[in-house]
């Protein structure tokens, strides 16, 4: 728990004290989110970069939080195949995930070629759920922030408040 308030909590704190509003960290955190989960691998830090610049949001928070999905991107990778191949009314392809990464350690090239159009059917599957999903988190996020926000401001005034029994 300690590992997870360091790593997580203390630089959103940090930011809130620099005073970057609750909202930007919020849609900061929902699009490295759900850009670090963009079903192919390998793009996701160009996403996170390129949404930082446009959208003028911190861009150390953004891939920090792109480098914690990680672990989802490869999880999430085959569902979104799945969900994809649905959309366009694929038969399912036989595909692992250990089939995947294999592919493309032996030739990322050839694995482009190989899986261009399962990965065009899954990019479709994440837009599908991306903006829905990028919504939800800012609107959970945003309160909880605010939350932060103010219990860390009065916790810092608390602190410098001079004795009133002086």
């Amino acid at each position: 728990m300690k590992r997870l308030y360091r790593r997580v909590l203390d630089p959103v704190l940090a930011l809130l004290r620099q005073g970057v509003t609750p909202e930007k960290i919020a849609i900061s955190i929902g699009l490295g989110m759900i850009l670090g989960v963009f079903p192919v691998l390998g793009a996701t830090t160009l996403l996170c970069a390129g949404a930082a610049l446009l959208l003028r949001l911190n861009l150390p928070a953004i891939q920090l939080v792109n480098f914690v999905m990680y672990p989802l991107q490869l999880g999430l990778l085959i569902p979104f195949i799945r969900l994809g191949e649905r959309l366009f009314h694929q038969r399912p392809v036989e595909l692992s995930l250990a089939q995947v990464v294999t592919k493309i350690h032996a030739n990322s090239g050839q694995a482009i070629r190989d899986l261009w159009v399962i990965s065009l059917h899954a990019v479709a599957a994440w837009f599908v759920v991306a903006l829905p999903a990028v919504v939800v988190l800012y609107f959970l996020l945003v309160p909880l922030l605010r939350w932060l926000w103010r219990s860390q401001s009065l916790s810092m005034n608390n602190e410098t408040a001079p004795d009133s029994n002086l």
